[in-house]
């Protein structure tokens, strides 16, 4: 048999050639049981005590049974929670298909966004309403000309076409809310227009992370697609 190489003289080439060499013959070691006892490895929990080949290939497994779990888990949760969404959604539409004027509409909206989607605070930025909804007032809701220089630092929102969600600058915060600027910590802006004819949905909420950057933004779109039908559909009263 030949003699062992010196730890020194071990090198990454050799640490390969043995890798693929047990990795092509994974009964190696059913064959030479014998030297599987004599190996041993440095333990999991990372202290100076050594285990068997076997007890370290357990500890690996049961780690990665953990992360079997861990991500079964988290995708029940998610499953569990877009399905809420999806049912607070389909009400949403219900309702709004039952709300015969604009007034009603809104006032749907104004219920699901605060009571279902748990918004702090929400703003519908319009640039070309109906008429009935040009003579509600209502404080969620802004009405201005498509060329109103606040809506130029919202060009790339809808030049995208699609929600962002995070932190915004300060002038976009109060401009959006002005009456609750300091305790906006996160915001959805949800585009229901173009840039030659914008509109917006903003949803604030108090916590900095509840809307962020890497969270699914599908029903976000859902509900702002809904939203965006809803008020313009007021028959024959556009202009």
């Amino acid at each position: 048999m030949n003699k062992p190489l010196p730890k020194s003289d071990v090198t990454s080439t050799d640490e390969e050639t043995v890798a693929h060499f047990l990795s092509q013959h994974p009964d190696f070691f059913e064959r030479h049981p014998a030297l599987l006892a004599q190996l041993k490895v440095p333990h999991a929990r990372g202290d100076s005590s050594t285990v068997s080949l076997v007890e370290r290939q357990v500890d690996i497994l049961r780690e990665r049974s953990k992360d079997i779990e861990l991500r079964l888990t988290t995708l029940l949760d998610n499953g569990r929670t877009n399905d809420g969404l999806a049912t607070k959604i389909h009400g949403l539409a219900k309702r709004l298909i039952k709300a015969q004027s604009a007034q009603a509409r809104l006032s749907v909206i104004e219920a699901a966004l605060r009571e279902d989607f748990a918004a702090h605070e929400f703003v519908i930025v319009l640039t070309a309403p109906s008429k009935e909804l040009k003579a509600l007032k209502e404080r969620y809701l802004k009405i201005l000309d498509a060329a109103d220089p606040a809506l130029q630092s919202f060009d790339t929102l809808f030049t995208a076409g699609k929600p962002r969600c995070g932190r915004i600058r300060d002038s976009q915060r109060e401009f959006l809310f002005p009456n609750d600027a300091t305790s906006v910590g996160s915001v959805a802006l949800v585009p229901m227009g173009t840039r030659t004819k914008p509109a917006l949905l903003a949803i604030a909420s108090v916590n900095a992370d509840h809307f962020n950057p890497a969270m699914s933004t599908d029903f976000l779109s859902r509900i702002g697609d809904l939203i965006a039908t809803a008020i313009d559909a007021t028959p024959g009263e556009s202009g």
